[in-house]
C-alpha cells in the first residue's frame, strides 16, 4: 500500500517525443535535466529515445555519468560547467561538453590529453539571452581556439549552439533577433573553417512553432512531458502531462464551527465540517504559497487547500462527504477526470509548470508505468 506518489506515464512521454519530431528531418535532443524535469531521468530517457529522440542533453557532468551507468549510449550532451571541473571523467565516457569561453574550452583541451581521446564539443555562442554563450565580441577567439584545438586533434566540434530568451511569446521581436544573430556566429566559425554537423537553436517552444529555427537538431525539455511553454497551447499540440502527483488521506475527521485549521489559524470552519489531512506538505513541492488556495481533487470534487501548508501535509475541508481514511487526493494529473493540472498550479502561484513538476520532493515514490521492466 502507498502513502503518496508520483506517477509517471511513460507512454505518454514517448508520445510526446513523436509528436515533437521535426518534419524537417532535424534530429531531437530530449533534455532530462533536474532528474528528468522531476520524472526520473533514467527511465525518461529510455521512454524519449523510444519516442524517437536521438539525442539526449543535460546540465551537470553527474547527470551525463548517470546515464552512461545506466547503459544509455546515445549522445549526451552536458552544459553548465563550472571552471576546475574534471573534465576528463565525461570526455572519457563520450559525452558532449559545451564551451562559452576560452579558458574553459582550454580545460576540455586539457582534459582530452588527460583523458587520451578527442573531447566533443559544442561551442554556445549568446544571441540575446545574456545568459550562457560568448558574447558577440568574445564569439571570434573562442571559434579560432576551437578550430587550432580540432586542427590538434584534442578537441572534435560538433555542434555550435544558442538559446532563445522569448520563444514562448510568438512574434516577439527578440525571436528574430536571436535567428538573425545565431546566423551570424555560425557564419563567424566558417570563417574559421568551423562547419559542425550540428546546429541548435529550438527549446520546446521554438520546436513547436518555429520551423525556420530547426536547423538540425531540436531540444525540447518541458513538452517531453507533456506541457506547452505557451500559456494556454497544452492540447492544442496534442501534449499529454505524464504525472500525476497524489496522496491517500492519513485522517478524516468531523471538526466543530470557528475551529482553526493548520498553524496560525488562518482558515476557520464555518460549521461543523470533515478536515481531512494529507501527507503532503511543502517539503514534497507543495508551496507554502498554496496555503488556502491550493486546488486537489478529493471525493470526487474539486477542492482547495484548507489552511497553511506545512512541511509534511495540508488539510482539506470536505464538508459532510463522506471521504475517509485513505481516499486518494489528487494534487494535479493530466486532467482527465477534472484533476487540476500542473498548469493550474502554476497559475496559482504566478510561476511555469516547469516549477511545479521539477519541485516534487525526492521523499516522493516516482512509480513508472508501463514498468520499466516490461
Amino acid at each position: 500500500m502507498w502513502q503518496a506518489e508520483a506517477r509517471v506515464d511513460l507512454a505518454a512521454i514517448s508520445d510526446n517525443v513523436t509528436r515533437l519530431k521535426p518534419a524537417s528531418g532535424a534530429e531531437l535532443m530530449a533534455v532530462v535535466k533536474a532528474d528528468g524535469y522531476g520524472h526520473g531521468m533514467v527511465p525518461a530517457a529510455r521512454a524519449a529515445l523510444a519516442g524517437g529522440a536521438t539525442w539526449l542533453g543535460v546540465c551537470t557532468i553527474e547527470e551525463a555519468l548517470g546515464l552512461r551507468a545506466a547503459g544509455i549510449t546515445v549522445p549526451v550532451l552536458a552544459w553548465l560547467l563550472a571552471p576546475g571541473l574534471e573534465l576528463h571523467r565525461p570526455v572519457a565516457a563520450d559525452v558532449d561538453l559545451s564551451a562559452a569561453s576560452v579558458p574553459l574550452l582550454d580545460e576540455i583541451t586539457a582534459a582530452a590529453r588527460q583523458a587520451g581521446k578527442t573531447a566533443r564539443v559544442h561551442l554556445k555562442a549568446d544571441t540575446g539571452l545574456t545568459r550562457g554563450g560568448a558574447a558577440v565580441a568574445d564569439w571570434p577567439a573562442l571559434v579560432e581556439a576551437a578550430a587550432k584545438a580540432q586542427a590538434d586533434g584534442a578537441i572534435e566540434v560538433i555542434g555550435i549552439w544558442s538559446h532563445f530568451a522569448y520563444a514562448d511569446a510568438p512574434g516577439h521581436p527578440t525571436i528574430a533577433r536571436q535567428i538573425s544573430g545565431f546566423g551570424e556566429a555560425l557564419d563567424v566559425a566558417a570563417g574559421f573553417g568551423v562547419r559542425p554537423p550540428y546546429r541548435h537553436l529550438a527549446n520546446s517552444a521554438a520546436t513547436l512553432t518555429l520551423p525556420q529555427a530547426h536547423f538540425d537538431l531540436v531540444r525540447p525539455g518541458i513538452s517531453v512531458y507533456g506541457y506547452s511553454p505557451i500559456p494556454g497551447t497544452t492540447a492544442e499540440y496534442g501534449l499529454r502531462p505524464a504525472m500525476t502527483l497524489r496522496a491517500r488521506v492519513m485522517l478524516a475527521k468531523r471538526a466543530p464551527a470557528g475551529a482553526g485549521v493548520s498553524y496560525g489559524h488562518t482558515y476557520h470552519t464555518e460549521r461543523e465540517t470533515t478536515v481531512a489531512v494529507v501527507p503532503l506538505g511543502y517539503a514534497d513541492g507543495i508551496s507554502r504559497a498554496a496555503s488556502n488556495a491550493g486546488p486537489v481533487q478529493l471525493g470526487g470534487k474539486r477542492r482547495r487547500i484548507a489552511g497553511r501548508v506545512c512541511m509534511d501535509q495540508f488539510a482539506v475541508d470536505v464538508g459532510d462527504d463522506p471521504v475517509r481514511a485513505g481516499d486518494v487526493a489528487t494534487v494535479f494529473g493530466p486532467g482527465d477526470d477534472g484533476e487540476p493540472t500542473a498548469d493550474d498550479w502554476a497559475d496559482l502561484l504566478d510561476t511555469i509548470s516547469y516549477e511545479i513538476v521539477t519541485r516534487v520532493g525526492q521523499r516522493v515514490p516516482r512509480v513508472h508505468e508501463p514498468s520499466e521492466e516490461r
